[in-house]
């Protein structure tokens, strides 16, 4: 059986190690990032910051080639290198890396980062409880499956917030003006430019959803929004 003080070690050793993700990554993005300075790209983005209501919208450069986005715990937001080559080399537009900073903006707005913190210490604990079980009903591979139905856990949560941010950045897009095409093109071109052409874990593992599925979601919103409004019984 697994006791008390076991369980609120594990929570304690999550959130530490969560915490210290977060103070590393901060430090590699101090070290290895500068401001983004292109006068097409923050004219486009631009039109998202007057829907926000803000000056502007910062966004730094990462400087390493793989292409990513990425939403630090600290609020900021970085695009790679590699995905600013890709813009330059006529392969990605502005709309589209536009549509990238709106997912990561999701991702800060709806406060995923502190939301990750609590499911990290939370999936750290039951990973304890399940191996400690796990590994009397089936000594040897006990501790492997808890981990594995924890990674699952994990995964699944990641998802979801995916799905999530991708719906903010969907709403943001339509009310700047500049619509939820570049959005879809970019995940349809996705593969390509990271180099996976969509090979990869099976779905139930991935952190992020497919892109087909990712499209379709954000289809489904399209067609909700397009639909007229009936006025309201009188």
């Amino acid at each position: 059986m697994i006791k008390l003080p076991a369980l609120l070690l594990a929570i304690g050793y999550g959130l530490m190690l969560w915490l210290f993700s977060a103070w590393r990554l901060k430090r590699q993005m101090d070290a290895t990032s500068t401001p983004l300075a292109d006068p097409t790209l923050e004219r486009v983005f631009g039109r998202m910051a007057d829907v926000l209501e803000v000056d502007r919208i910062r966004v730094n450069v990462h400087e390493v080639e793989p292409v990513n986005g990425l939403a630090a715990p600290d609020g900021r937001i970085f695009l790679t290198r590699g995905f600013l080559n890709k813009y330059k080399a006529g392969e990605v537009t502005a709309e589209e890396l536009a549509s990238v900073v709106a997912h990561e903006l999701g991702h800060v707005s709806l406060g995923h980062a502190r939301r990750r913190l609590i499911d990290f210490s939370g999936q750290n604990a039951i990973r304890v409880v399940l191996a400690g079980v796990l590994g009397r009903l089936v000594p040897g591979i006990g501790v492997w499956v808890a981990n594995a139905i924890s990674s699952m856990v994990a995964a699944r949560l990641s998802r979801q917030d995916e799905y999530e941010a991708d719906a903010y950045a969907s709403a943001l897009l339509v009310k700047s003006g500049i619509g939820l095409e570049p959005q879809k093109s970019l995940f349809r071109k996705l593969g390509k430019l990271t180099g996976m052409g969509g090979v990869g874990a099976p779905a139930w593992l991935m952190s992020h959803p497919k892109s087909e599925d990712r499209i379709a979601a954000i289809e489904a919103l399209e067609a909700r929004w397009s639909q007229p409004r009936l006025d309201p019984p009188r």
